[in-house]
């Protein structure tokens, strides 16, 4: 199941995207750099930035492989076992 962050941002084009991933990425240098000043009240926030940027680099990849909008899984080529000998 799709997150509703990921949801919203499916329909975004790829430029929206890739202004959201780098005011994400600031944001999570902002994060780190008050966690390590022990300034950060909430450590949580690094982990949820750190998961929107996922997020995002997903949903751009999936607009680089063409993938549908509702999230269509790339099905994977039919593999045929190799034939058995019979002797």
């Amino acid at each position: 199941m799709a997150s509703r962050f990921a949801q919203e941002l499916r329909g975004h084009g790829d430029e929206q995207l890739r202004n959201e991933l780098e005011s994400a990425h600031e944001e999570l240098f902002t994060l780190r750099f008050q966690a390590a000043t022990r300034q950060l009240a909430d450590v949580s926030k690094v982990r949820k930035t750190r998961r929107q940027v996922a997020r995002l680099r997903t949903l751009l990849h999936e607009h680089e492989l063409g993938l549908g909008d509702a999230g269509d899984a790339v099905e994977p080529a039919a593999i045929e076992a190799p034939a058995e000998d019979e002797e």
